[in-house]
């Protein structure tokens, strides 16, 4: 699974919602769901791109790749 970290960059660089939703022209409100997501489903280029520019890193810092824990049967 993709697990996206895009909170945890935020609390890095210390910028709030507010300020980051400005910064890539997105509503508080849409940004808010968009930053609480635990897994990655989906996301369009421009916004990734805009995040990207607007926290200075590059994708990868924004999302990471976990292999799913196995089914346990037994």
């Amino acid at each position: 699974m993709i697990r996206w970290k895009l909170a945890v960059v935020m609390a890095e660089r210390n910028i709030s919602n507010k300020e980051l939703a400005a910064l890539i022209g997105m509503h508080p409100t849409s940004f808010s769901r968009l930053k609480t997501r635990r897994r990655l489903t989906r996301i369009d280029e421009a916004t990734l791109s805009a995040l990207c520019r607007a926290l200075k890193c590059q994708p990868g810092d924004l999302m990471v790749y976990e292999e799913d824990e196995p089914d346990r049967l037994k």
